[in-house]
């Protein structure tokens, strides 16, 4: 059952028991929360689906079990703020546990988390990461921006040095790690100088994937009636940038682990005896032709 944090919500009775597994016999999406309590200034997300609303642990662990005896390998934990989860019904952030009796269930292979605020990865966080074999060494972590001002515009919880030591902290701890990013170009008043800082940043922290979003004015939120707002040519070109500097970066990071050996998920088999995979152990989501023997 999840409840919407708002007063003027519905109870939502959710089936999870009798799902419809849409991706596949291998992975599926597992979410722990509903709405968003993070109120960024650009984002419409908590006035559409209420606050913060985590979902009981044992209904969680319950659905997982399910998902396994119907054959997934792969559990995909995904809220709005996965590192949130548990401070409103249990009054603090219980992911790292959740993850940790998730890895208790038979027949999963591997668990994955995704969209984790750079203030809630804990050190008790990246250690589950590091020492649970079943946990994929993958952290997604939408920052959005690196620049202070910026980030304070968005009324983002952090700053650019502490996002800086998030990501150094958690490839001191898992070297192997590979980490996802997704940023914003074009916030109301963002300057040039801003820009640049965040290009600087992506060129020197070398994310393995990154996705850039055009700033986009949603309705009734506080930064839509921010004055000065980038002109949608600005707004493409930084996206462009960033996105032909990321390109380089990804190729580097992948020509680097050529000739090494790597878990993956087999989806399927063409016609002509070759096999399609996705996702290896390090977290990147492709999709490749092998000859190779199918070994589950």
């Amino acid at each position: 059952m999840l409840k919407k944090g708002n007063s003027d919500f519905e109870e939502i009775s959710l089936d999870y028991r009798n799902r419809i597994i849409t991706t596949g016999e291998n992975y599926a999406y597992l979410k722990i929360a509903e709405g968003c309590s993070n109120y960024c200034t650009y984002c419409a997300i908590p006035y559409i689906q209420g606050k913060y609303y985590s979902r009981p642990k044992e209904e969680i662990l319950e659905e997982a079990k399910i998902l396994a005896q119907k054959g997934i390998k792969e559990i995909i934990v995904i809220a709005q703020d996965t590192g949130r989860y548990g401070e409103d019904l249990y009054g603090k952030q219980i992911l790292p546990e959740l993850l940790k009796e998730l890895c208790q269930i038979q027949g999963i292979k591997w668990i994955r988390f995704l969209y984790t605020y750079p203030e809630t990865i804990t050190k008790e966080l990246i250690e589950v990461v590091k020492e649970e074999p079943k946990i994929c060494k993958y952290f997604d972590i939408p920052i959005q921006h690196i620049a202070d001002q910026v980030l304070k515009k968005m009324n983002r919880k952090t700053t650019g040095q502490k996002i800086i030591q998030t990501i150094n902290k958690i490839r001191r701890e898992i070297p192997e790690v590979t980490l996802r990013t997704s940023l914003i170009v074009g916030f109301p008043q963002e300057t040039e100088e801003e820009y640049q800082e965040l290009y600087n940043f992506v060129k020197e922290t070398k994310f393995d994937k990154l996705g850039v979003f055009e700033y986009s004015r949603e309705e009734d939120t506080p930064a839509a009636r921010l004055p000065h707002q980038v002109h949608h040519q600005i707004k493409k070109r930084r996206k462009k940038q960033i996105m032909e500097l990321q390109a380089k970066i990804s190729a580097k990071n992948l020509e680097a682990k050529t000739g090494r050996e790597y878990e993956a998920l087999i989806e399927g088999q063409t016609k002509d005896a070759k096999y399609y995979v996705r996702k290896d152990s390090n977290g990147y989501s492709r999709r490749r032709w092998y000859n190779l023997h199918k070994n589950r």
